[in-house]
């Protein structure tokens, strides 16, 4: 076992029978890869279907009359634009405006949901649950008791349609609905984390072998551990927790501006923190970047130098199947953030040339899309 504390998910077993290779991630033993490689997963969910065991991620339900408004405050995007049935990209934040977390937010009829990073459970709840004075709600972490698989590529919503009658052709992207898939009750949402159109899938964590079955395996989806996942959501410039945003990064510095919404009339933390940064003005950006020389590669840490001085380190940084080039992810001050500016990356003591690129680095294409992680 991986670490003396690490948790599994439901399908531990199954991967191992897969011949996965596991490693630690967030607390949990997942899979990094399956035998065929990060490069046959990756380029399956780019060209047909794959899925993903993420049932790692955490999962809180706010129940109770003032559930809408407690949520209003401990997240920064409008809630209260939320039909239910919609869900939406969203951040938990410090008083200073630095992110606790980013999170989706799922709004039912008589409940919402808060699907947040699995190495930030913890936190995250205690972040939350400290909110909870004088607010008329229920909190339940129901991480345990749920699992999650992702269905992404262009043929996740052809692989899905004939396992449930809900009319999922029809869902729109970041909407989500009630029903059975391969006769489990699940609800179906439209999101995902790879730029592609795809849904995932949330179930009873006793039910979630099952599902599994339903949809992996020959002439179905390939099975994906993280190494695909993080190509993927690299590509699609997603921003990982730990890497491209922490407690240190605001969403205006990190590009994700779009999802403080400072005059939806809720007091939410961080908001006085982020009225003054907008108003000053940010100084750095997440900018993306190529390696210009063949075969260096940009990796997490490395030091970034601009006009020979350094100004960060590389915050996320791979080879990627689809863009097939080294890239990366790394702050820089807000003039020299947009594309075409020279930078260079300390790799192992010898600088090498890169230069800033719009983001994504490949295009996104989910379904119907509207602003995303």
């Amino acid at each position: 076992m991986a670490g003396n504390h690490a948790k599994r998910t439901p399908l531990y077993a199954l991967h191992v029978s897969m011949g996965a290779k596991l490693v630690p991630f967030g607390g949990y033993e997942m899979p990094v890869h399956y035998p065929g490689g990060i490069v046959a997963e990756h380029k399956a969910v780019r060209e047909a279907v794959g899925v993903f065991d993420i049932s790692h991620m955490g999962e809180f339900e706010v129940t109770g009359p003032d559930r809408n408004a407690f949520v209003q405050r401990v997240t920064c995007n409008d809630v209260g634009a939320l039909k239910p049935g919609q869900a939406q990209y969203s951040a938990l934040l410090t008083e200073q405006g630095t992110f606790v977390d980013d999170c989706v937010v799922y709004r039912f009829t008589d409940k919402l949901m808060i699907v947040v990073n699995a190495a930030n459970i913890a936190k995250d709840w205690e972040h939350v649950v400290a909110r909870k004075p004088g607010a008329n709600v229920r909190l339940r972490d129901i991480s345990d008791e749920t699992g999650l698989l992702a269905v992404q590529g262009p043929g996740a919503e052809a692989l899905l349609a004939p396992l449930t009658p809900v009319g999922i052709a029809l869902l729109p992207y970041y909407h989500f609905t009630q029903g059975k898939v391969a006769g489990l009750e699940c609800f179906i949402s439209r999101t995902g984390y790879t730029g592609e159109d795809g849904f995932e899938l949330y179930c009873r964590a006793g039910d979630l072998e099952k599902l599994w079955y339903a949809i992996a395996g020959p002439g179905r989806a390939e099975p994906c551990g993280l190494g695909a996942r993080d190509t993927l959501r690299l590509e699609a410039a997603y921003p990982l927790y730990g890497n491209d945003i922490d407690d240190t990064v605001t969403p205006y510095e990190a590009g994700l501006g779009w999802i403080v919404k400072l005059d939806k009339g809720a007091d939410f933390v961080g908001l006085s923190a982020l009225k003054q940064q907008k108003l000053a003005g940010v100084k750095r950006r997440l900018a993306g970047f190529r390696v210009l020389e063949p075969r260096v590669v940009a990796r997490p840490g490395h030091d970034v130098y601009l006009d020979g001085r350094k100004v960060d380190a590389v915050r996320s940084g791979t080879v990627t199947p689809t863009a097939n080039c080294a890239l990366g992810l790394a702050y820089l001050p807000v003039e020299q953030a947009r594309p075409g500016t020279r930078i260079e990356i300390d790799v192992r003591g010898k600088r090498a040339a890169a230069e800033t690129v719009k983001l994504p680095f490949v295009p996104h294409r989910t379904r119907r899309a509207t602003p995303a992680p």
